[in-house]
């Protein structure tokens, strides 16, 4: 059987070569290939649009350059490395990618689409409907090594895949994991307008510490060497892994959580952290449909 192997897709920016780094050491890490993808638009007659001959080949040469730059780029760190040019729309040779690969990593930014947004759509895309772990490399190349891995625990089943992540990626790193639950109820918040002395908080907050501490116990045992500490805060997710985050190398977190909106395929803290995190952003969707 084939070692699955870390796979990154560029499109000539920078925030692409960022992701190219951040791939080829995590590639090292795990000693497993990385492969580098540039999907290029179809230029056939099954496309919407298809281009004229010339404009096909200008395409096909520059992204043949970006991918060469970027097996540049990851050989600094890991040799492990190859490339593959794909005529197909990037989002969906991403995804299709993703159903071979450990972990998909993609830039927060592109060249398509507004400058001004903080993440592009194909991040978006991908962290949806990717079937292995997305990290989407957020922040500028600035040295993390050595802080820890948060992990938001939600306490549901869909947050599962996100602790074993995190747990494997910080015995990995050898560095602290982060554990952080977060509650915000509005029946709880609703009662507590009407009548101030009706909760009874000190015993909301042990019940969330309780929760917490029982999410994570059966993955301490598995990882030992893994340091935890647990945060338990009553506040809106998304602020309080943010606030995290400043301070981590990675933040990771369940594609969809127990928001009102079950079926979404990314949840709004998920899309909150992919806009706003100051780290990479791994996304890891739940083993069921």
């Amino acid at each position: 059987m084939s070692i699955k192997p870390v796979v990154v897709g560029v499109d000539g920016s920078e925030s692409a070569l960022r992701a190219v780094r951040w791939a080829a050491m995590e590639a090292a890490a795990r000693k497993i290939p990385l492969r580098i993808v540039h999907a290029c638009m179809p230029v056939d007659g099954r496309s919407p649009s298809p281009m004229p001959p010339s404009m096909a080949d200008t395409v096909v040469a520059a992204g043949r350059q970006w991918l060469t730059i970027a097996a540049d780029v990851a050989k600094e760190t890991w040799d492990d490395v190859s490339t593959e040019l794909v005529r197909e729309y990037e989002v969906d040779a991403l995804i299709r990618g993703s159903q071979d690969a450990q972990l998909m990593v993609l830039g927060a930014r592109g060249h398509g689409g507004f400058a001004e947004l903080l993440i592009g759509s194909v991040a978006v895309a991908v962290s949806a409907r990717g079937h292995c772990p997305v990290v989407v490399v957020q922040g500028a190349d600035v040295d993390r090594t050595g802080k820890p891995i948060v992990v938001g625990v939600d306490g549901s089943p869909a947050s599962e895949g996100a602790i074993a992540f995190a747990f494997d990626e910080a015995s990995r790193r050898d560095v602290p994991l982060v554990a952080v639950h977060t509650w915000s109820d509005p029946v709880t918040a609703s009662a507590f307008a009407m009548a101030p002395f009706a909760v009874d908080w000190y015993e909301v907050r042990t019940e969330e510490e309780q929760l917490l501490a029982e999410r994570v116990a059966g993955w301490q045992e598995k990882y030992p060497n893994v340091r935890v500490q647990r945060v338990v805060t009553h506040d809106h997710p998304a602020r309080t892994l943010i606030d995290q985050a400043r301070n981590a190398q990675l933040v990771v977190v369940g594609s969809r959580g127990r928001g009102p909106v079950a079926g979404m395929l990314l949840g709004s803290t998920s899309q909150a952290l992919l806009h706003h995190a100051p780290c990479p952003v791994a996304v890891v969707r739940p083993d069921e449909p």
